[in-house]
């Protein structure tokens, strides 16, 4: 099949009017508290056979699209997560996303074969495919629900490591070879794919990082796509070695988006924009594959089923053991079990059955595309709603900083830029009260579009952007510093590590 410059028209011209729509649609799905996958999936079942009239059904391609696009997800998720608000979270997230996932598995497969009446192998199968989080979804509902750190952060790493155990655990049965060794062996291998993607990860982020920092590229805008290309290179290393992609770009990206590297911001909005369009474009093709006309009623019900089995009972059942490795309050977990987000990834991985031609594939993918679909509209939009109730949610905005920085090399400093938000502390500060280490200072004021040379005694605005003078050994507690007054005030040093003293033990 060749490829003309006429096709190449028409695939533009289509490619970017559904494109466009997408991004605008944006805003009703946010206003609605949804994830845009539905508005997408939904775009894909009209653009498809029973609608439109354009056809898709190449499992093995919708396989590896799916893949590319979650690499990128998982680059972006990495890459815009604040290790210094997440590590605290870790062990949570890593235990829902080795125990909390095999408990989820185990209870699905139980509940889906001898209530559902599935086989074993599609029963198991529908517990690996539905058991983890996705990123796209979490990382777009939970990061604009007012949340403590350690609930973000544990349900952030949570959904950026379970894709790792599923992929491999999904794709043995399907290739028939889990049934070749046992579950010892099949443990072994998963842990095995998980510890070395880990390894890579952590490599190529180091190494990457070191690259970067000593690599003077002749434009701003190449950096972006340096550290991407290193994160997906993770991946693809990874892959390589029979290792797992998924946790390896996770960990690179991670290690990247908080090391100190130049034009931080652009590469984060450019990561950001860049798994916009992986996800428009992965959320269409899976609407292209399904076929309406195969959803009965019949298929509607046994959804139901298994999706109140995963959020009532395997959910909650996992999260509760999870919390072995590091305790929460009852509310916390209530508000985590409720909080487990599918999207792309089930019906991502859905697709390898249909790939691997394993029997009743269609029927599978069907039950785990309408379970999506029902388990979106009934948990992304009551989120906030949720928290409320269970009083885990932050009484204010996040008081944080913006900020960008710059290398000077020639004098060995950097160059903070530094964006006042609206809830920002920093507001009424004096320059002399921020106190800033020696050697840091402020030495630009931009207000209202007017430059300002500061004095001790100027007073900081809402709006104002600074532009701080920083030696490269002591950015760190510069930012520290700022981020502290920006949290608690003038009065932060007073306060807890955090700047606020009413966010202590939350």
């Amino acid at each position: 099949m060749t490829f003309d410059a006429h096709q190449l028209d028409t695939f533009l011209l289509v490619g970017s009017a559904v494109t466009l729509f997408a991004v605008l649609a944006v805003r009703i799905s946010s206003r609605a508290g949804l994830p845009s996958l539905l508005v997408y999936l939904l775009m894909g079942v009209v653009l498809g056979e029973s609608v439109i009239g354009i056809g898709f059904e190449d499992a093995e391609l919708a396989h590896a699209i799916g893949f590319g696009a979650l690499a990128v997800i998982l680059a972006e998720g990495g890459l815009t997560t604040s290790w210094r608000e997440t590590k605290g979270s870790v062990r949570l997230g890593l235990a829902l996303a080795t125990i909390g996932v095999t408990v989820s598995v185990g209870v699905v497969a139980l509940g889906a074969h001898y209530l559902l009446g599935l086989p074993w192998e599609l029963a198991v199968l529908l517990g690996a495919i539905t058991s983890p989080t996705d990123a796209a979804a979490v990382f777009s509902v939970i990061r604009v629900v007012p949340l403590p750190r350690r609930i973000t952060g544990a349900l952030e790493a949570e959904s950026g490591f379970n894709d790792a155990p599923t992929v491999v655990l999904v794709t043995l049965i399907s290739s028939g070879a889990a049934a070749e060794h046992g579950p010892f062996v099949l443990a072994a291998i998963i842990v095995f794919e998980l510890v070395a993607g880990v390894g890579i990860g952590l490599g190529a982020g180091i190494g990457g990082a070191w690259l970067m920092r000593r690599a003077a590229l002749p434009a701003s805008g190449l950096y972006p796509i340096a550290v991407l290309c290193l994160a997906l290179f993770a991946y693809g290393a990874a892959a390589y070695v029979h290792a797992s992609g998924f946790a390896a770009v996770y960990v690179a990206a991670l290690v990247l988006g908080n090391a100190d590297l130049p034009h931080r911001a652009t590469t984060r909005s450019f990561s950001e924009g860049l798994a916009w369009l992986a996800q428009i474009g992965l959320f269409v093709m899976l609407g292209l594959l399904l076929s309406p006309s195969r959803i009965t009623a019949e298929t509607v019900l046994m959804a139901l089923g298994a999706g109140f089995l995963l959020t009532a009972v395997a959910r909650p059942l996992s999260v509760v053991l999870s919390t072995i490795a590091q305790r929460m309050s009852l509310r916390e977990m209530v508000f985590i079990s409720w909080a487990g987000l599918r999207g792309a990834v089930p019906i991502v991985l859905a697709t390898i059955p249909l790939a691997e031609d394993v029997g009743d594939a269609d029927l599978l993918f069907d039950l785990v595309f309408v379970l999506v679909v029902i388990d979106t509209l009934l948990t992304a939009p009551t989120l906030p709603w949720v928290a409320k109730v269970l009083r885990v949610a932050r009484r204010s905005e996040p008081r944080d900083i913006e900020l960008e920085a710059a290398p000077l090399d020639r004098v060995a400093a950097d160059l903070l830029q530094v964006a006042i938000s609206p809830r920002s502390r920093l507001h009424g500060v004096e320059i002399g009260e921020l106190r800033l280490p020696p050697g840091a200072s402020v030495a630009l004021i931009v207000r209202e579009g007017q430059t300002l040379v500061p004095e001790k005694r100027t007073v900081l605005r809402h709006g104002d952007d600074l532009l701080v003078v920083t030696p490269r050994k002591l950015r760190e507690a510069t930012e520290q510093r700022l981020r502290q007054v920006s949290l608690g005030g003038r009065l932060a040093q007073w306060l807890g590590a955090d700047g606020i003293e009413t966010e202590r033990g939350r």
